[in-house]
């Protein structure tokens, strides 16, 4: 069984933008790219513990972080009960962690009594 999958906007837009510059350095890498997110997007949907536990999130709280192959690029993702939410799509040499601020947003946002 699979979850649904929930991008965040900032997740949408990083996606975006990381295809756009690939497109705009070589006619068709753009959707090269975009066919490897999706596929990882599959994975994650199928088998969402698969992933590797985020960097610099503490382990019990689910974040998981799945490389998108031939691109140095990786999905940071958390299972909810509900559904998976896509944080942000991460390139593995610039700026670490920006994305962190998410985490703490999506669950309390998710658990609100927590």
């Amino acid at each position: 069984m699979s979850l649904p999958l929930r991008l965040e906007d900032e997740a949408s837009a990083e996606l975006t933008d990381a295809a756009r510059w690939y497109e705009e350095r070589q006619p068709g890498l753009g959707r090269r790219y975009l066919q490897a997110v999706d596929t990882i997007f599959q994975q994650i949907a199928r088998h969402p513990k698969a992933g590797a536990p985020a960097p610099q999130v503490a382990p019990e709280l689910g974040v998981r972080r799945a490389p998108i192959t031939s691109f140095p690029y990786a999905v940071i993702y958390l299972e909810l009960p509900a559904e998976i939410r896509i944080l942000a799509i991460v390139h593995d040499r610039r700026r670490p962690g920006y994305w962190l601020s998410r985490v703490s947003g999506i669950l309390s946002a998710s658990f609100p009594h927590s």
